[in-house]
């Protein structure tokens, strides 16, 4: 959920955009696929294998926000043409090239986050809730509620100048730019729909029929603080895909 100043979108079909139907399995932002042909083969007869990049942590708009036929951010004469509130400094902020290789915190994502960032589609959230969790006290890099009060990450956006081969990987085979992901919440979340097509939490272990859907109240003590407590292993009890 970090960056997103738009829905996450992926449907743009460019060349090879026969494997699209193969990649709807991907359930986060920024996928591409690939296959392998040989001979005469034709159609789904002609797939060898089907690579789903799942980016953790990222927004189509982050990622590629502003590659040629996207529908990303708005840009004219190379510059954004939209902006999101910054309730901190009272001004309108505009989307950022962001050149660095690494960032660390981004924004706030569990569901709450989410709910308040798209703003019933407005998609103007993101920098209020940047700024709510700056002031709040928080720990640990890997919970999905802290940030890093400083440069709002947020609203920062890649080139193929820092992201070379995901660019290529989209021009010679699929960016999906109209798909949305089927969780508004974190890591964690996201990877049990990937492999689960659900995020739940089991009252009793082992026991399936105990699940009940969760997106953000996960068991995660291995995920949610960079010194977790010590504590039962999470029990994941239903079946994969």
């Amino acid at each position: 959920m970090r960056s997103r100043f738009r829905p996450p979108r992926f449907g743009r079909l460019g060349t090879g955009s026969w494997i699209a139907i193969a990649c709807l399995i991907a359930l986060v932002t920024g996928t591409a696929c690939a296959s392998s042909t040989t001979g005469q083969q034709t159609g789904t007869g002609s797939i060898k294998h089907v690579i789903v990049i799942m980016e953790e942590n990222r927004s189509f708009d982050n990622y590629f926000g502003t590659f040629p036929g996207a529908d990303g951010i708005p840009m004219q004469n190379g510059q954004p043409t939209v902006c999101v509130s910054d309730p901190l400094t009272g001004s309108c902020s505009k989307p950022f090239h962001d050149t660095r290789d690494a960032t660390v915190y981004g924004g706030p994502h569990t569901a709450r986050d989410a709910v308040v960032d798209i703003n019933g589609g407005k998609m103007d959230g993101f920098l209020k809730e940047f700024r709510a969790a700056s002031a709040a006290t928080c720990q640990g890099l890997q919970n999905p509620n802290c940030v890093q009060p400083v440069s709002p990450e947020v609203m920062g956006f890649h080139t193929a100048a820092e992201i070379p081969n995901y660019w290529t990987y989209a021009s010679d085979f699929v960016l999906q730019d109209h798909m949305f992901e089927p969780t508004l919440s974190w890591s964690l979340p996201a990877h049990l729909f990937m492999v689960s097509e659900w995020s739940a939490i089991c009252s009793t272990p082992g026991k399936a029929s105990s699940c009940t859907s969760a997106s953000d109240n996960v068991q995660c003590l291995e995920f949610c603080a960079d010194s977790p407590p010590k504590g039962p292993t999470p029990d994941y009890a239903w079946t994969d895909l």
